[in-house]
This record gives structure tokens, C-alpha cells and sequence, in this order.
């Protein structure tokens, strides 16, 4: 008798092993191995991401190509970087050209008003070509430009008029009128390019300043980086 008790609890607990091994079975996931932790199937990433994780074009590669004839360059665009304190000439993501340059005596920072040493930050165009005196060649920028002229008029530096004007003047691609409050005539010209001196603008050699005024025309786009 105690013998057949025996073996039904062993049979009992035979029959409870079964049903948990059954269960746990059915539980597993496809693609899973039983008794991992991680799947090992990989993750879709939508579409999108690769788009939304493309550097913008300022931090694609750039190629460098110094030997590149002027004659060649028909569609540049400048970069200024201030603590580089350098000058590049880009065409459709190749270097052609790289100027040491100088900056306004108090240089770090974005220009506020004239008089303050600060060479503006943003992104600008050539609005003007001019051979200055001595035959210095003069690319002026359109600074202020109607970023600098919404801030101080924000902050009660200039006029509603004076905004118009400076505004009127960027939309026409001309020159904007010389601030006092602001500063004005801001270009790129020949001097040292060593030190930092000017009120404002970017100094380059005087040989570097010959070949990029046959490089650069009006309405060539500057970006000026911190």
C-alpha cells in the first residue's frame, strides 16, 4: 500500500514537471533563443534616421585643392572662423583657398555697437567692391545686416526709421547705411594679418587681398564663425 502511494506522488510530480516545460515552451518568443535575455533580431531604425543624423554642410568633408586656378573659381563661398583666425575659400566642398587674417582689436564675441572692437558674427554677403586709397581693395559686407538690426532695435539702440533704412538696404542687396550705434562699413581689406586691429573688419596680406578680390563678387555669400 505504501509502495503504490509512492510511486502516484511520483508520478504527480512527473506530471506537474511536464506542464511547466510545456508552458514555459509556449511562452518563448520566435527568434529567441530559450533562456536569453536579448533577441537577437536587430532593431529597424526608421527611415528617417539617417537624414535626421546628416551633419549640415558646414561639417561635411571638405576637399582641399590649393592649385585650383582663379579662372576656376566661379561659385565660392567664404568662411571666416575668429579664433582660427583664418580665411577659407570653399566651391562645391573643396578648399581652394586659405588666408591668415587679422580681426577687430577686441575681437571674441559678436559685435553689439560701433566702437566695441568686435567683429560680427553671422552670415553676411558682399554688397560692395571698392578700390579704396593706396589701392586698397575693399570687399564691404552687409553688416549691419537685419539680424544685428533686430536686436538693437529690440533693445532701444536704433530707431524704428533707422531699422527701416537698414533694412530697405538689405533687401536691395546694397550697402547699409553707416551707424554710429552700430558700426557700418565693415569689409574685408588689405593690412597685417598678424594681430588683431581693426575696428571690426578682416584684415588679410596685401597679396592674399589681390587674389581674393578677382575671386570674390558682389553678393558672395560670408559666413563668419565664432
Amino acid at each position: 500500500m505504501q509502495g503504490l502511494i509512492l510511486r502516484g506522488r511520483f508520478g504527480y510530480i512527473l506530471l506537474c514537471l511536464a506542464l511547466f516545460v510545456i508552458a514555459a515552451c509556449s511562452m518563448q518568443e520566435p527568434g529567441r533563443n530559450f533562456g536569453s535575455s536579448k533577441s537577437t533580431e536587430k532593431r529597424k531604425l526608421p527611415e528617417n534616421t539617417t537624414a535626421q543624423q546628416q551633419p549640415p554642410r558646414e561639417k561635411e568633408p571638405v576637399r582641399i585643392d590649393y592649385l585650383t586656378a582663379l579662372t576656376d573659381i566661379v561659385n565660392p563661398e567664404i568662411y571666416v572662423y575668429k579664433e582660427k583666425r583664418r580665411l577659407y575659400v570653399i566651391q562645391s566642398n573643396v578648399m581652394v583657398r586659405d588666408y591668415p587674417i587679422g580681426l577687430g582689436f577686441n575681437p571674441v564675441g559678436d559685435k553689439e555697437c560701433g566702437g566695441d572692437g568686435r567683429t560680427p558674427e553671422g552670415d553676411f554677403f558682399i554688397c560692395r567692391k571698392d578700390t579704396g586709397s593706396l589701392s586698397n581693395k575693399v570687399l564691404v559686407l552687409n553688416y549691419p545686416d537685419k539680424k544685428h538690426a533686430e536686436q538693437a532695435l529690440f533693445a532701444g539702440i536704433l530707431s524704428p526709421p533707422e531699422f527701416r533704412e537698414i533694412l530697405m538696404a538689405n533687401e536691395s542687396n546694397a550697402s547699409p547705411p553707416r551707424s554710429a550705434k552700430l558700426g557700418g562699413q565693415l569689409c574685408m581689406h588689405a593690412g597685417e594679418a598678424y594681430k588683431d586691429w581693426t575696428q571690426g573688419s578682416i584684415a588679410l596680406y596685401n597679396s592674399d587681398m589681390d587674389e581674393l578680390f578677382k575671386i570674390a563678387s558682389t553678393g558672395t555669400p560670408v559666413h563668419i564663425r565664432p
